[in-house]
């Protein structure tokens, strides 16, 4: 039996969608696990439509393609509720970025986790850009896919020059939601 984690990732071009799910790409290849990231978004880019799925694994992954079955789904706006909760397999995990989504999933099979990520970045961190950081700390508290602990050699990774200044707030804001 496969031992893979598949997760989508999806909301509005400009949300930081793409960038959760590579960032849980390198903290899995950090911890030695295997791994593949697809990204997917439309041409408007920031604005627009943009989802990525992660497959996580501690044996080969025989295909990066995954279309339906997530076991992890994470919606940033309420089109991606709409489009993509009837893809999350019965028992899955379903991250409601409720801050931006106003609508209420259909489903009572799985696993519901609400995080205000705006109004928690900006009344925590108070840097509404670290949204989605505080999405991704979410998701790693609650599934475990990869360690929190790795995070802070993930952001010394994609957090370079200028940008490394975003660290120290990126790090806390993965911490800030509170269940």
């Amino acid at each position: 039996m496969s031992d893979v984690k598949k997760i989508l990732i999806a909301g509005f071009g400009g949300q930081g969608v793409l960038l959760i799910g590579q960032m849980l790409s390198y903290a899995a290849m950090y911890e030695d696990k295997e791994v593949t990231w697809m990204p997917s978004y439309g041409p408007e880019m920031r604005g627009g439509v943009a989802n990525c799925t992660v497959n996580i694994s501690s044996s080969p992954i025989a295909s990066p393609v995954v279309t339906k079955d997530f076991d992890v789904l994470i919606v940033m706006n309420g089109p991606s509720l709409e489009k993509f909760e009837k893809d999350l397999k019965p028992g899955g995990d379903l991250f409601i970025n409720t801050s931006i989504v106003d609508i209420e999933p259909t489903r009572s099979d799985i696993n519901i986790y609400r995080v205000d990520c705006n109004e928690v970045a900006e009344s925590k961190i108070g840097n509404a850009k670290t949204a989605n950081m505080v999405m991704l700390g979410a998701i790693i508290r609650k599934t475990g896919v990869v360690s929190l602990a790795i995070m802070e050699k993930v952001f010394n990774k994609v957090f370079t020059g200028k940008k490394a200044k975003l660290i120290p707030a990126n790090l806390q804001a993965l911490e800030a939601w509170d269940e």
